[in-house]
């Protein structure tokens, strides 16, 4: 993966925690100390990689998707009735 630049605003609270992560772990800067903190509860929230089997659903449920309706555009409405219909 590549590195993306943030310009952050974190408030006190967030700031004392990165200080306190960049001492513990002897880290150069509070980059590095968010980093820390993401790869130790990041994937709380978000897989670091997606599944195979995710993959997999994903296409043969656009597979099955396109079968039924080939490639042709919807508008908003049609699409709403379809997304409440199927609640």
């Amino acid at each position: 993966m590549s590195d993306v630049t943030l310009n952050l605003k974190v408030n006190e609270y967030g700031n004392r925690v990165l200080g306190v992560i960049k001492a513990k772990y002897g880290l150069n800067d509070k980059s590095q100390a968010l980093n820390k903190f993401l790869d130790m509860y990041g994937e709380e929230f978000v897989d670091r990689q997606v599944k195979e089997e995710i993959i997999q659903a994903m296409i043969k449920s656009c597979d099955k998707h396109i079968k039924k309706n080939g490639f042709k555009s919807t508008n908003i409405a049609d699409l709403r009735k379809r997304i409440e219909s199927s609640d």
